[in-house]
């Protein structure tokens, strides 16, 4: 028998629930929509979707105040690699807003932390934490090989 997880994000857009499934599943690879809810006239009114093996739900709340973005929620992608970085970066930040040590904000609002694992390996070593977060304060997307300076050139 095939165990679901227990949790799973939902996200409440104003009127762009298609919209950002597609944009959603255009940056991250292997990713696709697992279904659509219509609304009365037909038009998408939400659906869930996987992000690389990730399964997110989300629906068009209408103008609400309640349903707003902020920085309190994020989801952070686990990257290896400075091409990872980049394109994470760059793609998610389109028409959104790029913001220190490695976060942004889409262009629906929905923010992001695009985290190299040799980042969160300096941030969680007592020895290496200081310099690594000193590197990290300095940079809008993060850049792997000044991190690994700051961990002494590993």
């Amino acid at each position: 028998m095939e165990m679901k997880k227990k949790i799973t994000p939902f996200i409440m857009f104003d009127d762009q629930a298609e919209e950002a499934m597609q944009f959603y599943i255009s940056v991250f690879p292997g990713s696709r929509i697992v279904s659509t809810m219509k609304g009365p006239e037909g038009k998408v009114m939400g659906g869930a979707f996987e992000l690389d093996g990730e399964l997110f739900n989300c629906y068009n709340a209408g103008p609400h105040p309640n349903f707003k973005f902020s920085q309190g929620i994020s989801f952070m992608i686990h990257v290896e690699t400075q091409d990872e970085v980049d394109h994470y970066y760059e793609k998610l930040s389109e028409g959104g807003e790029q913001q220190p040590c490695g976060w942004l904000a889409d262009k629906f609002g929905v923010s992001w932390q695009v985290t190299p694992t040799v980042l969160l390996k300096g941030l969680s070593d007592p020895a290496t934490a200081g310099p690594v977060a000193e590197a990290m304060f300095k940079m809008q997307k993060i850049i792997i090989c000044d991190i690994e300076a700051a961990l002494g050139g590993e």
